[in-house]
């Protein structure tokens, strides 16, 4: 079949699907993809596919904490457009193959954003600049230059409309990545022909020693090209270069409005993988057919939701949340299915699998990765059975955070067991659990991993020999609950006990006489000077990871009605949640940047503090639950560039969002259950592969925030929580909502979430 002929068809089958649902209604017109560019939410405008590999846009900066993903909306010059972004991270990396355009003497430096004519930034405006689902475009000020992008799975498509000039240009710049000073270990570029460049780079950033290659074609012929090494500009002759500061310089004479299209293909594997992609992607130069099928794929996936209800600020912010979820994680594989995998080697995938890359985990496993239960079911099996596939490739084991074939470690715990496990808990098919279970309980039983062996040997881990030791001995706890659910589900009830009474280890840690999660030295004493609202006991590390004892106590997910015990009764456990989001003093000692968000000491803007408004629920007080998870969706999110609390992490903040809005929440995402919130649209229809789940709010107003009754598949329903399996195979909720609370509504023992779940 001809390359171009199946591009056709993957376009026709884009607008089917989009055209059977949702048809009048277009919904990628409600994303605003610079919500998160400011603050601190680390989000980046540009061209994407859902979970593509490439994402093609604009880099302001490539340095510092709020140039993460390369982009900040402060910024008001460009250094030019590369291929992969980071969407929301709280470090930075990527930015590979740098294209810019220009006019005038070449430059070979950037220039700063102070004095960007010192190099070949261009200023812009956001007046001129726009982005939608699929779709970038940007006047250049300083050049004249309109600048179009748009992008497939695998490869990227530029168009560029020129002024009159006999000194257009392009620099390919290799050596442009996220840090200064450069980070590039090795690079190399090949001048193929008068239309073609190729080339590649391992980077030695955040995931160090990571590999990427392309494949680059013009749409119109050289008027010449010059390789550069070093800012050194080689003989003309020269048609190939190797080292760690690589650039080249593409020459052209043209007239007022003449476009230049640029087409690039990305690999993690080889040059030709990259040619390969390209190839078949973008086999042409119908930019308009690429920025269609982008929009298409949008459409698709977007409209899996269809809301009714709200105002348009609600509308934009639950689609744009929705859009950010789609971002990661990402392919990581060739058309052909080969991908490089966490041992560095090139792998062959089965026929019909993908590989991915991008998993934040510690962030994700929160509410991402169940959103994806019901929004990308046909998805799951894939992003398991690729960490799987990772757990066996990895020297490092179990993923913690792996990033294009590398393992960054960042984050604590390893909480691909809980994407896992949820998978196993929901039934999903076509996943090898037996396969998964080997390197699952390897990490949990036997792996003296960060602590690990202290975990089993003490019961906790011990402040004065480990850093983060009080978050690490409750995410542990967590995880080994996750690894007993698969040890269950294959019939392993041995291992299932011994890491069920593990996952308890927590309360080891839990000081009655203070009512909070406390560091423990490792002669079994207290830690002095402990303070809940400080980070740590001492100067020399941290006790909690991003959080402190108000917010990490909370952190056993898989068991939460156990604090109602620990704390001595429900009322006290109502109360220390009260609390929690009335309390207003500082926090002591170091605050990390990502603490914030606050309400009270919770802090919506970091994940650690993601399930606990929901934590109610558990106590017979739902109705705080309702009225802390509006407030909540009202405060913490707003459809201006500032709108995130915190880092985006990968769509964490906005599966929140869109999950929330909806009306549940998982507190524990391995346990199959989902307990209510407050659900904010009067409808929404969600399809669950070919099934539909309708979520109605019945209201007189939209104030009216709390639930007076629920039915549940057409049937009256006083529980607080219901399970995946109820509406997996589609289905109904309805809630009657009013303006006052119904303490009445889940207080009874009957209507709380099972123990254990």
């Amino acid at each position: 079949m001809h390359a171009s002929f199946r591009f056709s068809l993957l376009l026709a089958s884009a607008l089917a699907v989009s055209g059977a649902r949702g048809a009048s209604l277009d919904v990628t017109q409600l994303v605003n993809e610079f919500i998160g560019t400011g603050g601190h939410g680390h989000t980046h405008p540009g061209a994407t596919v859902p979970f593509g590999m490439v994402a093609l846009g604009p880099d302001t900066f490539n340095d510092g904490w709020d140039w993460c993903s390369g982009y900040h909306y402060s910024d008001s010059s460009i250094m030019g457009f590369s291929h992969t972004h980071l969407s929301g991270t709280g470090i930075g990396d990527m930015l590979d193959v740098l294209v810019m355009p220009g006019t005038g003497p070449t430059k070979l430096v950037p220039g700063t954003r102070e004095k960007p004519e010192e190099g070949y930034r261009s200023r812009f405006s956001h007046a001129e600049e726009k982005a939608e689902p699929g779709y970038y475009s940007v006047m250049l000020k300083d050049y004249g230059i309109q600048a179009e992008l748009s992008a497939t799975e695998r490869a990227g498509i530029h168009r560029y409309t020129f002024p009159q000039s006999d000194s257009s240009h392009f620099i390919v710049d290799l050596i442009h990545g996220y840090g200064q000073p450069s980070r590039v270990r090795a690079a190399e570029l090949r001048i193929v022909d008068s239309t073609t460049i190729v080339g590649g780079r391992t980077v030695n950033g955040w995931a160090r020693g990571r590999r990427i290659f392309f494949a680059m074609k013009f749409s119109k012929p050289f008027q010449s090209a010059e390789l550069v090494t070093q800012h050194q500009v080689l003989d003309a002759g020269v048609k190939e270069t190797s080292g760690t500061a690589q650039q080249a310089l593409i020459h052209y004479a043209t007239k007022a409005g003449e476009v230049i299209y640029v087409k690039v293909g990305i690999s993690g594997v080889s040059i030709e993988g990259a040619v390969q992609n390209l190839d078949r992607e973008i086999p042409g130069w119908d930019f308009a057919a690429v920025r269609q099928a982008a929009h298409a794929a949008w459409q698709r996936e977007l409209s899996k939701i269809l809301i009714e209800g709200g105002d348009k600020k609600q509308r934009e912010i639950f689609y744009t949340a929705m859009f950010h979820t789609l971002e990661a994680p990402t392919l990581f594989d060739d058309v052909d299915g080969k991908y490089r995998g966490m041992d560095g080697q090139v792998h062959q995938l089965p026929a019909g699998s993908h590989n991915y890359s991008t998993f934040s985990l510690w962030d994700t496993y929160r509410a991402g990765h169940p959103l994806f239960t019901l929004t990308e079911a046909e998805r799951v099996p894939d992003l398991v059975n690729c960490l799987i596939r990772m757990s066996e490739e990895s020297p490092a084991g179990m993923p913690v955070w792996p990033l294009q074939g590398v393992e960054t470690g960042t984050m604590t715990g390893y909480h691909s067991a809980s994407v896992i496990a949820e998978a196993a808990v929901k039934g999903f098919q076509g996943i090898d659990f037996a396969r998964a279970y080997g390197p699952m309980r390897k990490r949990a039983l036997e792996d003296d991993f960060r602590g690990l062996g202290y975990f089993r040997k003490l019961g906790y881990i011990p402040s004065d020999m480990v850093s983060e030791s009080a978050t690490r001995t409750l995410e542990y706890s967590y995880d080994a609950w996750a690894v007993a659910q698969v040890a269950r589900h294959l019939g392993k009830m041995d291992d299932y006990k011994l890491l069920l009474a593990q996952s308890r280890n927590y309360r080891n840690l839990f000081d009655k006489s203070v009512g909070f999660i406390r560091p423990r030295l490792e002669s079994g004493e207290w830690a002095p000077s402990f303070d809940p609202t400080a980070t740590g006991t001492t100067p020399k590390w941290r006790d909690f990871t991003e959080s402190n004892s108000w917010q990490g106590t909370w952190a056993a997910q898989h068991e939460p009605e156990a604090y109602v015990e620990l704390l001595g009764s429900a009322q006290a456990f109502v109360k220390k949640l009260d609390d929690l989001f009335n309390l207003h003093v500082e926090i002591k000692g170091e605050v990390p940047a990502d603490m914030t968000g606050l309400v009270g000491m919770y802090a919506h803007g970091n994940e650690p503090s993601h399930h606990v408004a929901y934590l109610y629920d558990y106590a017979g007080a739902a109705y705080k639950t309702q009225q802390r998870v509006r407030d909540l969706l009202d405060r913490q999110y707003d459809n201006q560039p500032d709108g995130l609390a915190g880092n985006e992490d990968c769509g964490q903040m906005s599966a929140w969002y869109v999950i929330s809005a909806l009306g549940f929440y998982a507190v524990n995402p391995a346990g199959g259950n989902y307990v209510f919130g407050s659900p904010l649209f009067d409808k929404a229809v969600v399809h669950v592969g070919n099934r539909q789940l309708t979520v109605e709010a019945k209201r007189s107003s939209p104030a009216d925030q709390y639930i007076q009754s629920v039915t549940l598949n057409g049937k009256p329903y006083g529980k607080v929580w219901f399970s995946h399996a109820a509406v997996i195979q589609g289905g109904s909720i309805v809630f009657r909502m009013g303006s006052r609370p119904n303490p009445a509504f889940g207080a009874s023992p009957s209507a709380l979430p099972p123990a254990g779940q």
